[in-house]
């Protein structure tokens, strides 16, 4: 369906990428809606436990929380509308709630990456400058990071989105499972160059800038690796495992997706077109909670000692009953 008006007034758009699945889809609905709850219950719980633990309150701990926020905020700007859209017989939805959910997922990706980029200097300073980490790397310092991260990327966004409201619009059909603005912005029928310039240059400082700082300090670190002991190595390997695993998982998720929003992938099967444009939001947000929980000793230790003065507790209450 042909629409001339401007995004403005545009009162809804097409979501072309679902596939009828007919009866399975009160399966998929299932498995989206287990995947989510388990995402806000593993996100929330050392959110918590972080937040509880005067032992935690550190940078390095200060940026999993930053972390597992952005990943509560970027499931729920996502997996509710798709929960929606999975039992929905017609694929539409508003324009507003569109450019709502474009801003959610465009800053979620962003501040995802801006605050790995800070994390992998906080392990630099951790592993290459251990004596002088406490001066360098101070609670204040890390708050400040994190509030640069999270305004930085509001503002980027608010930007790209004002730029793209303003097109005039000549359809209305979106090639995918979720609003994504680049497919809005090749909808217009009006003159995009401005679009054009600042996605670019965004998309270059988007990359770019916390690439500097991942680049600059994996070097270092591999430079200690190299010329340091065993227990050196070791304990830069434990120390880096998960924030490597989960940097390395959200790159490959987020360029696939910027290559089939940008380039032909009909050669590629369409649900495995779908599963990859979904992957940086699924898997992600279950990845990090359940890794950086599993491999970080500190946060393991605070779950055992919490589950067992629970369990002492309550056999105490039980033998005094």
């Amino acid at each position: 369906m042909m629409l001339n008006s401007t995004s403005s007034t545009l009162s809804y758009f097409t979501l072309g990428a679902y596939m009828h699945v007919g009866s399975l889809r009160y399966f998929c609905f299932m498995i989206t809606a287990l995947l989510y709850i388990v995402i806000v219950i593993a996100n929330t719980s050392l959110i918590v436990l972080i937040c509880m633990n005067r032992s935690l309150h550190e940078p390095m701990y200060l940026f999993l929380c930053s972390l597992f926020v952005n990943e509560l905020y970027g499931s729920t700007g996502f997996f509710p509308f798709l929960l929606v859209q999975i039992l929905s017989d017609v694929h539409t939805v508003s324009a507003p709630i569109c450019f709502l959910q474009i801003f959610c997922l465009y800053t979620y990706a962003h501040v995802q990456f801006c605050t790995l980029a800070i994390m992998s200097y906080d392990r630099y300073l951790a592993i290459c400058c251990p004596l002088q980490y406490n001066t360098r790397m101070t609670f204040n310092k890390a708050v400040i990071f994190i509030i640069m991260v999270w305004l930085y990327s509001f503002v980027k966004f608010l930007i790209t989105l004002s730029l793209t409201i303003r097109l005039t619009l000549c359809g209305n059909i979106i090639n995918s499972l979720y609003c994504h603005n680049y497919l809005v912005v090749k909808l217009a029928c009006s003159d995009i160059n401005v679009n054009n310039i600042y996605g670019l240059v965004g998309i270059v400082v988007t990359i770019l800038v916390p690439l500097l700082p991942i680049l600059f300090s994996y070097m270092k670190i591999l430079n200690v690796c190299f010329s340091g002991s065993k227990q050196t190595r070791q304990k830069a390997v434990s120390t880096c495992m998960p924030h490597l695993v989960s940097l390395l998982n959200f790159s490959f998720g987020c360029c696939f997706e910027i290559l089939q929003s940008r380039f032909d992938m009909t050669g590629v099967p369409s649900m495995l077109r779908i599963i990859l444009s979904l992957y940086f939001l699924i898997i992600q947000p279950l990845l990090n909670p359940i890794m950086y929980g599993l491999q970080m000793s500190k946060i393991r230790k605070t779950y055992k000692h919490l589950f067992c003065n629970k369990m002492l507790s309550g056999h105490r209450s039980s033998m005094l009953t």
